[in-house]
């Protein structure tokens, strides 16, 4: 019971702290808690119990006609990564499907997908830490595993799912049909191919040549996790930008001061002022969706009459939170 007790805590508590900073990121609108708790609900108990169901179903399946080994192999490097990830972005679509409204940006998709996905690696981990580190070794079999999956590859799920609600996100918003058609397709199969990828080498390198085979394992994660941070960067910087874009005519209309403008379109600008004042964090959400929804008119995207009546509440909601706001 102790063990599994300390394997639950050294697996669930890093997945809040990762999920947290991945929330921290999200800079400028932040997306409803109930909505991310449902998502790393999904993760961590439905993704999980049916990627177990299922994988394990295929991989029997495919004994029968390759031999239990190579069915095994294949199960690691091929069917969970097809089960893991289609299960964990089954939560991706949904929430974009029944709320539309809060997927406004790309960054919203990648937030929600790595969310889900790290509800799905707290509960992996804790079965690998008990019954491969725990049961098998003991305490220091469940600290060496804790290290591996939990500190060195803690980003792993959520970096392969985050390309999923890319994928989403895009075939919501961008402008061009034939993306929107092909993005979800090709975000999800980028998602499974860099999971099988490094499924693969797992097997196959560090099992065959030790801590040198780990190693590049971890160094080709750790790539595609600097790619996934540059793209998040660059979504953070695009946001930015279209607030300071949109947020302009504001100011001439006499909806918001330059003082609001101004600390808008600046995140230590916004976290000042949320310090000093409660209505403060309402209102620059709503800054943020509004150029959000401007930027969706200008580009066509969505049904133009339901964003125009969007913008048009929003406008009224900033005129009446702005004189509680100050304007520095």
């Amino acid at each position: 019971m102790i063990g599994f007790v300390a394997a639950a805590i050294l697996s669930f508590v890093p997945a809040f702290i990762y999920a947290a900073i991945a929330y921290w990121l999200d800079r400028f609108e932040k997306e409803p808690r109930r909505l991310l708790f449902g998502a790393f609900i999904w993760g961590a108990f439905v993704a999980t119990l049916g990627a177990i169901v299922w994988t394990g179903l295929a991989q029997v399946s495919l004994a029968i006609f390759i031999g239990e080994a190579s069915a095994e192999v294949a199960g690691t490097t091929l069917l969970a990564p097809l089960v893991e990830e289609s299960l964990k972005g089954i939560a991706v679509v949904i929430i974009m499907l029944a709320f539309p409204e809060e997927f406004d940006s790309r960054l919203d998709g990648m937030l929600y997908a790595a969310i889900t996905a790290l509800g799905f690696a707290a509960t992996e981990n804790l079965l690998y830490l008990y019954f491969m580190g725990y049961q098998e070794s003991g305490v220091g079999g469940l600290i060496s595993l804790f290290i591996l999956r939990v500190i060195l590859g803690g980003w792993g799920h959520a970096v392969y799912t985050a390309w999923i609600g890319l994928g989403l996100a895009m075939s919501r918003l961008h402008p061009n049909r034939f993306i929107r058609f092909i993005s979800p397709f090709a975000g999800w199969l980028l998602a499974v191919c860099l999971h099988a990828l490094h499924n693969t080498m797992a097997v196959f390198l560090a099992g065959e040549f030790g801590l040198t085979g780990l190693g590049l394992t971890l160094l080709v994660d750790w790539s595609f996790w600097i790619v996934v941070l540059g793209l998040v960067i660059w979504e953070i910087r695009r946001e930015q930008h279209h607030i300071a874009t949109y947020l302009a005519e504001e100011v001439m209309a006499g909806i918001i001061a330059p003082g609001h403008y101004n600390a808008a379109k600046s995140f230590s600008g916004q976290l000042r002022n949320r310090l000093r004042n409660a209505t403060a964090s309402r209102f620059y959400e709503a800054c943020a969706e509004l150029a959000h929804k401007k930027h969706h008119l200008a580009t066509g995207v969505g049904d133009e009459r339901n964003t125009i009546a969007r913008i048009n509440q929003l406008r009224r909601e900033l005129a009446q939170l702005a004189p509680k706001v100050p304007a520095v």
